[in-house]
């Protein structure tokens, strides 16, 4: 992985596209090292999911041309590599085990759930948290070390939730990812894929909670 961020480090300070094909062989044998961590990262995840055996690198990386078609910000590049393992790949709508690698700005992340969150979903998982917030907390209990975003939480509590519930807390999130940060050494070790897998895979009673929560909202048609 050193190989990797050292690329994406000197990438962040020269992004633009004279560098990039001044040094294309570098982007070539950075983007080979992870997507072989890659592969291996998928199969260990299947090991613990099974939901998300077979996927190609194609449904769980990520190009590394930016869309800045919308965007004040025209970078051409992305500064971090990421791989996300989830039922049917990263289009189809499902939670997963995402990891992420971005030394500019010192982001390292392990990640359970799915980002963006459509407003459906938040609603189907605040409903599961009224149904038996028990258990959500627990599956969340279990994912020891990882964490939801508090400091982006709502102030007041959504309408239609109750906040005398014992688990209201949690109708306060905009998004039910269960994150884990780690730092570049933790990144560079030998035993990195091996470590970041075992802590994913606490993770997998919230997953399946969470996909559950979005398969209601589309049979609900939320």
């Amino acid at each position: 992985m050193k190989t990797v961020i050292e690329f994406l480090d000197d990438l962040a300070r020269n992004n633009d596209r004279d560098w990039f094909e001044a040094h294309r062989d570098r982007y070539v044998e950075a983007k080979r090292r992870f997507d072989e961590f890659a592969e291996r990262y998928l199969a260990a995840v299947a090991t613990f999911d099974p939901s998300v055996a077979g996927l190609a690198l194609k449904d769980a990386t990520y190009r590394i041309y930016r869309d800045t078609r919308f965007s004040a910000d025209k970078s051409p590049y992305k500064t971090y590599m990421g791989v996300f393992a989830c039922p049917r790949g990263k289009k189809s709508g499902n939670a997963g085990y995402y990891l992420h690698i971005e030394p500019a700005t010192n982001t390292y992340l392990l990640c359970s759930g799915l980002y963006p969150q459509p407003a459906g979903v938040l609603r189907s998982v605040r409903e599961e948290i009224m149904t038996d917030g028990e258990a959500f907390e627990s599956a969340v209990k279990a994912a020891a070390g990882f964490d939801f975003d508090w400091q982006t939480a709502y102030k007041r509590m959504p309408r239609g939730c109750d906040p005398e519930d014992e688990y209201s807390k949690y109708y306060l999130l905009r998004d039910f990812c269960l994150n884990k940060y780690f730092d570049r050494e933790y990144a560079s070790a030998p035993d990195f894929l091996d470590r970041a897998v075992e802590e994913l895979s606490r993770t997998r009673r919230y997953t399946d909670t969470l996909n559950r929560c979005i398969e209601y909202a589309r049979e609900m048609g939320w």
